[in-house]
């Protein structure tokens, strides 16, 4: 079992402190999000249907044509690797390690990437853009030149845009109906539904269809369906919210360099601060009740966005108790 942000239990347990006096800010999702709206009750007491709106909804949301909604990113990400014959794969490294993961547990031969040169022999390449928990940002025109060199060669460049939403401008959603581009986007970083398990893919329609008959039907309950729709179609608070973001993710970079961590990169959900010392600071924090992930390879801490003005307050103070 990899480890991943969000184990609020787990770090309860082990500093004794209760899970609802923490501030929690080891995932980079939008700590206050999309505002939810009661989910009609036929929602509940129907089975899911594949063709209501929530597939429209994320096509026009996003700008594609070719769409296919999963149970989170996840389930597509553990699924595509069954879907191509034994391959190498080249995974950027360092990144989400559920995407080296998944094609090593397929069988195929993964090898870690820096990201610069595009090998030879590869079949497939993984990445995510911006990066996670680096926050590095590809250009989309180097994207699209590696992308045209792998389909020449039978390959795929799979593309992870789980924090891409408050900078559409990196996205290749445009171009992911084009064989050999395969793009993943999720409702559970800018829009904070990662309880609703609502991924997607976008690609050409012949690996959807293989797609979809691998993951089987109702793989997303109707009532997440139903919210992530609603979500999808509310445009005017998602344009507020990247200006939002935005400018929170900026607080965060200051508040962070005052106290002697500067961030590298970031992106407006997280910031990445490389750091020798990230170990010893991340256990710092936790004695204070703020739970932060740290990286060994290579060594750092990546800081989510508080929510409410409270927790700005209590992050600043708890920084101020640390040495770096």
């Amino acid at each position: 079992m990899l480890e991943h942000g969000g184990r609020l239990n787990a770090a309860a347990v082990r500093f004794g402190i209760e899970p609802q006096r923490w501030l929690d800010l080891s995932t980079g999702i939008n700590p206050e999000g999309w505002p939810l709206v009661d989910v009609p009750a036929q929602a509940w007491r129907r089975l899911p249907e594949d063709d209501d709106a929530l597939e429209s909804a994320a096509s026009s949301c996003f700008g594609c044509s070719s769409i296919l909604a999963t149970a989170g990113s996840q389930a597509a990400i553990q699924a595509l690797p069954k879907l191509r014959p034994q391959s190498r794969v080249d995974v950027l490294a360092p990144s989400y390690a559920e995407h080296a993961h998944a094609w090593s547990q397929a069988g195929h031969t993964v090898r870690s990437w820096d990201g610069q040169t595009l090998a030879d022999d590869v079949d497939v390449v993984v990445l995510v853009n911006p990066n996670n928990p680096t926050g590095t940002c590809r250009d989309a025109a180097q994207l699209l030149r590696w992308h045209d060199a792998l389909r020449a060669r039978g390959g795929w460049l799979v593309v992870d845009e789980a924090y891409v939403d408050a900078c559409p401008e990196l996205s290749l959603v445009a171009h992911a109906s084009t064989p050999g581009l395969i793009v993943l986007r999720s409702l559970g970083k800018f829009f904070g539904l990662a309880g609703a398990r609502i991924g997607f893919v976008i690609a050409e329609p012949r690996i959807l269809r293989a797609l979809r008959e691998h993951l089987g039907p109702w793989p997303i309950c109707g009532a997440a369906r139903w919210l992530a729709t609603q979500a999808l179609r509310d445009t005017e608070w998602q344009f507020a919210e990247r200006r939002r973001l935005l400018r929170r993710s900026a607080r965060l970079a200051e508040i962070l360099s005052r106290h002697h961590l500067p961030p590298s990169a970031g992106t407006a959900l997280f910031q990445w601060v490389p750091t020798p010392a990230a170990p010893r600071i991340e256990h710092a924090l936790g004695l204070c009740g703020v739970l932060v992930r740290s990286f060994s390879d290579p060594a750092g801490l990546r800081f989510g966005l508080p929510g409410a003005e409270g927790e700005w307050v209590r992050l600043d103070k708890a920084l101020s108790q640390i040495r770096p």
